[in-house]
């Protein structure tokens, strides 16, 4: 038991700090401040539990220098970046007002911050979703695999006919983005179509930069210490905008979103790499395609939020279900084959 807890101190850690922040900023309701950052950090560790599958794929292919980079310079930037900065930046650049002027109004005026990030977020979704659905179609689509949870989905006669043309997973991820943009405002549907774009161009992006710095890039590993770091920030970020969003229906306060989301945020890169040390995705078979399918979920959800409200509890349930059935599939397959 104290073996496995090791992998949670600095989480440990970091939630102490949280608590004492959480207290100074809430001096007079003390309780109520540390029961929104448990909430908060709930929300996180619910909506990002299958990005920590992904990740953990990712990073067992990396330098352990690169590890350790991933958890203690990655977390002030999932803190701090996406958490804080990123969602004042949009807002900025939707309302031209200047940074300042938004960081002012999230502070003296959260609700009027709320509504001007909730104008923002279909082109939110439209990034994030396109990024996350290429992370799912090149899993599923552009790469060959010899296992196959659901093979009626993953070894379809379709899915192989994409599967031997090359960038084939791009044309199918451009129709999608089509369909999804359709039937959109016309005067958003341009934004929504360059957002979506920039998603898949990004994700393209990483993985030639990732070949040009000399690592054997198959889709799904990412050996390159740097950019196998960039590719995980990016995939932090695409979790990350669900829970911003799903934050201030619990709390209107920033800096107290700040804490509760990075507290979680710090809890789903301990456990990356307590799945990296265990070779738990080596011992449940199942567990990356169960994350891959989670993931997919996801993109599908934000695709839907741009156009209607999807429920945060729905999100997360939906991928904490696919891992866990996954996970229970991989142990009935591991005692059959003993």
């Amino acid at each position: 038991m104290h073996q496995n807890l090791k992998y949670f101190y600095s989480a440990f850690f970091i939630t102490i700090v949280g608590i004492i922040a959480a207290v100074m900023l809430e001096p007079t309701h003390k309780a109520y401040a540390l029961y929104l950052i448990l909430v908060l950090a709930l929300l996180e560790i619910s909506l990002s539990f299958d990005n920590a599958v992904v990740n953990a794929k990712v990073l067992a292919n990396m330098p352990k220098k690169w590890q350790k980079i991933f958890i203690w310079i990655g977390l002030p930037i999932a803190v701090f970046g996406m958490r804080l900065i990123f969602p004042i930046l949009l807002v900025s650049v939707t309302t031209s007002l200047s940074f300042l002027d938004v960081f002012k109004l999230a502070t003296n005026d959260p609700a009027a911050y709320q509504h001007a990030l909730e104008l923002g977020f279909p082109t939110i979704c439209a990034f994030g979703g396109g990024f996350l659905i290429m992370v799912f179609l090149k899993f599923f689509v552009a790469e060959k695999h010899d296992l196959h949870w659901i093979p009626a989905i993953e070894e379809n006669k379709f899915i192989s006919l994409i599967r031997h043309y090359p960038g084939g997973y791009i044309i199918f991820a451009l129709i999608i983005g089509f369909i999804v943009i359709y039937n959109a405002d016309s005067n958003q549907g341009g934004t929504l179509a360059l957002a979506f774009l920039m998603g898949l161009m990004v994700h393209e992006a990483l993985g030639i930069l990732n070949h040009a710095f000399g690592s054997n890039m198959t889709g799904k590993v990412m050996q390159n210490g740097l950019m196998g770091f960039l590719y995980l920030e990016v995939l932090d970020a695409s979790f990350s905008f669900d829970g911003v969003i799903g934050a201030f229906a619990i709390s209107t306060n920033i800096f107290i979103i700040m804490i509760g989301l990075g507290i979680g945020a710090m809890y789903v890169r301990s456990l990356t790499i307590f799945f990296v040390e265990h070779q738990t995705l080596t011992k449940f078979r199942y567990l990356e395609h169960g994350a891959h399918y989670a993931i997919g979920f996801l993109a599908i959800i934000m695709f839907i939020k741009i156009y209607t409200h999807v429920p945060e509890w729905l999100t997360g349930t939906i991928g904490i279900g696919l891992i866990i059935v996954a996970f229970v599939h991989s142990n009935i397959a591991n005692k059959r084959s003993t």
